[in-house]
């Protein structure tokens, strides 16, 4: 699987078209359906971004509630709710919607952050804080990831 890495800030026109860097858009291609789905993050001021392998696995995660719980809900309705499948144009730009852009707090340049298997758009300011913050956290918990076949282990 390939992974969203990097951040790349890009220039917004008054449209709200935004390109979708080059590397992104090639994960994005390897995935069953083409395009980006794209929805407000509920952990903070950014959009998040998948490709359709992703969406699958995240509406699998989502099947692991009792049918109909409120988690189930409202894990459905934060997440699918508020999805769009957005393609890009021949110059890899994607049109974000302005509830979404509103959300971010997006106005003329959108941070496309790499986090793995998914991807944040944020206002760059807004995401030079929240990094500076998760910095911050990690050096004071000493974050550690576990390995696979490490036993995860801290």
């Amino acid at each position: 699987m390939k992974l969203f890495l990097s951040t790349t800030v890009n220039k917004v026109d008054r449209k709200g078209r935004v390109s979708v860097p080059a590397g992104f858009r090639t994960v994005l291609a390897a995935n069953t359906t083409p395009g980006v789905f794209v929805f407000p993050s509920f952990h903070g001021a950014c959009i998040m971004g998948v490709g359709s392998d992703e969406m699958e696995r995240l509406a699998d995660g989502t099947e692991s509630f009792a049918a109909f719980s409120p988690e189930h809900e409202d894990a459905a309705r934060l997440i699918f709710g508020a999805t769009h499948h957005l393609n890009w144009d021949e110059t890899g730009r994607i049109l974000l919607p302005a509830e979404l852009r509103e959300h971010a707090g997006i106005d003329d340049q959108a941070a496309f952050v790499g986090v793995g298997k998914r991807f944040e758009i944020w206002h760059p300011e807004r995401h030079r804080e929240a990094r500076d913050t998760a910095r911050q956290r990690a050096v004071e918990t000493k974050l550690s990831i576990p390995m696979p076949g490490s036993g995860g282990a801290k």
